[in-house]
């Protein structure tokens, strides 16, 4: 993606079909071209009359919402969140066959839960557990520690100082027209193109992981 308005939505990493028969390509057109253009829209009109924040980086603008105008603060925070979130969401899926080279990360996943297995049933009813809309992720830690936890809506681990590793979208428009509401059926299904090679070289980039550019400090 560009570095700063005005952003453009990245084409997916993927053919819109390539996570068939798990994610349907329809949802993937809609969830992709409709949702996610939907918030760069928003937050390109936000970000046009206000010049001065131009140059921003997505990740400092979200990080810096809350120092800015009123009127533009749930708007960087919600559709600046909605196309940092969705973006991560969708570069961390895949049909590549090395999608299951976890690296290091497979080690790190086992030393803190016990197993793969424990890992997944515990990231399983984090993501259940979101009420309404919003994401479950894999996270780094202030101290190095791995971590799941789950934010609402468009909030971004980044902003609490998480390093993200992996991300399901659990807002009902990533599944609904396959899964209906049957959400647990969507989890089981994403764990089955989950890009743990990508998810792997993001455990690695959390090693230098800094935060927030936070201009309040």
């Amino acid at each position: 993606m560009n570095k700063h308005y005005p952003y453009v939505n990245p084409p997916l990493p993927y053919d819109y079909n390539a996570l068939e028969p798990y994610i349907d390509a329809l949802t993937m057109h809609l969830h992709h071209d409709r949702h996610l253009q939907t918030y760069v829209n928003n937050l390109n009109e936000t970000l046009k009359n206000n010049p001065e924040l131009q140059s921003w980086s997505l990740e400092k603008l979200i990080c810096n919402a809350e120092y800015m105008p009123k009127d533009i603060q749930v708007s960087i925070q919600h559709n600046g969140g909605g196309v940092y979130n969705h973006i991560f969401y969708f570069n961390g899926m895949s049909n590549s066959e090395t999608r299951c080279q976890a690296g290091v990360l497979y080690d790190a996943l086992v030393n803190e839960f016990g197993s793969v297995d424990a890992f997944l049933q515990e990231f399983k009813e984090k993501a259940l557990s979101v009420f309404g809309s919003g994401y479950a992720w894999l996270v780094v830690d202030q101290n190095h520690e791995i971590e799941i936890i789950t934010s609402a809506n468009q909030d971004t681990p980044i902003v609490q100082k998480f390093c993200p590793i992996l991300a399901i979208d659990v807002w009902e428009h990533a599944y609904y027209l396959k899964h209906y509401n049957e959400r647990n059926a969507y989890i089981q299904n994403w764990f089955y193109v989950v890009d743990w090679e990508r998810a792997n070289m993001n455990y690695l980039e959390c090693a230098d992981f800094k935060g927030c550019i936070d201009l309040g400090n």
